[in-house]
């Protein structure tokens, strides 16, 4: 008996060792950015930060965690990345406890066109599914998140995502880069009469052809196979119009696609979660509609 309580009591012990090994590689991961592609991503223009794309994890305590995850593409009219955009919501999500990555894709105003931006946002899905497990997360879970510009880049993955390629040399490129779910704050979609001339130029160039422009307004890719959706926006929105959104969910209803849309009078552009000067802690609506969604969907408690 005092045999099997010593052995007992090693067990306890080596439990202990393990729960704190976990837990110390989840605060060691948090934040720490890590590039996509660890040997150059492909057409990389030079080796500077600007030519490097990253993911920076925020993964939520264990206790928290809800096995779900959220790549967040920041705005920034695809010349810029928006901090409140991409680290502001990480932050936020993960204290729900989504384990939220920030992408710092590729920009135009580095010399970077489509399709970059695209393979940059499918390669940080693909990498986030491959490592599910190690990451707690699981991989039938995994949405994409964008605000302005960046919720094109989002919307861009939306409806030109792919099953993987299982011929690849790279193991990463055999998962699929289907978001399990998309959530769009205020983003452009269309590259037509309604679009942001500046998000479009970085995008695009100077001058698109006819066929680029049909191909990234994504309001026009929409399909059955699109996953379902959370759109905001407001009406007073002076930079990107409100019509970008109507017209992404009214493709997305015309095919089928399940989606939750709110429109807000008042915001201008760019709210990010909207905190109040005088309470920081007061966010703007949005953020508990978008958590009402979230628990529909089965990514948050």
């Amino acid at each position: 008996m005092i045999l099997s309580t010593k052995r007992l009591i090693v067990s306890l012990c080596e439990i202990s060792i393990i729960l704190a090994s976990t837990l110390n590689l989840f605060a060691n991961t948090a934040q720490q950015e890590f590039p996509l592609w660890p040997n150059g991503a492909p057409g990389a223009l030079g080796t500077t930060t600007n030519d490097i794309p990253t993911l920076t994890p925020y993964l939520p305590e264990p206790a928290r965690a809800t096995g779900a995850a959220i790549i967040v593409c920041p705005g920034g009219g695809y010349g810029g990345l928006a901090s409140h955009e991409g680290a502001g919501y990480a932050t936020w999500l993960s204290d729900h406890g989504v384990a939220a990555f920030v992408l710092k894709y590729r920009l135009g105003s580095h010399g970077y066109r489509h399709p970059v931006m695209l393979q940059d946002a499918a390669r940080a899905l693909r990498l986030v599914r491959s490592d599910a497990i190690k990451l707690g997360v699981d991989p039938a879970k995994i949405g994409i998140m964008g605000s302005s510009a960046g919720g094109h880049l989002a919307s861009t993955l939306l409806t030109h995502f792919d099953a993987g390629k299982p011929d690849a040399a790279d193991p990463v490129e055999h998962v699929s880069s289907r978001p399990d779910l998309g959530v769009l704050c205020y983003p452009v979609i269309t590259m037509g009469s309604d679009t942001h001339s500046g998000s479009r130029s970085n995008l695009l160039g100077k001058n698109p052809t006819t066929e680029q422009i049909e191909l990234l307004s994504n309001e026009k890719q929409v399909t059955d196979k699109t996953p379902p959706c959370f759109l905001w926006h407001t009406w007073e929105d002076p930079a990107v119009k409100v019509e970008n959104t109507l017209m992404f969910a009214a493709a997305l209803r015309q095919h089928g696609v399940p989606f939750d849309l709110h429109i807000y009078q008042h915001g201008g552009h760019g709210l990010g979660l909207g905190k109040s000067a005088s309470d920081p802690s007061k966010l703007h609506p949005w953020s508990d509609d978008l958590l009402y969604w979230l628990h529909s969907m089965g990514f948050v408690k």
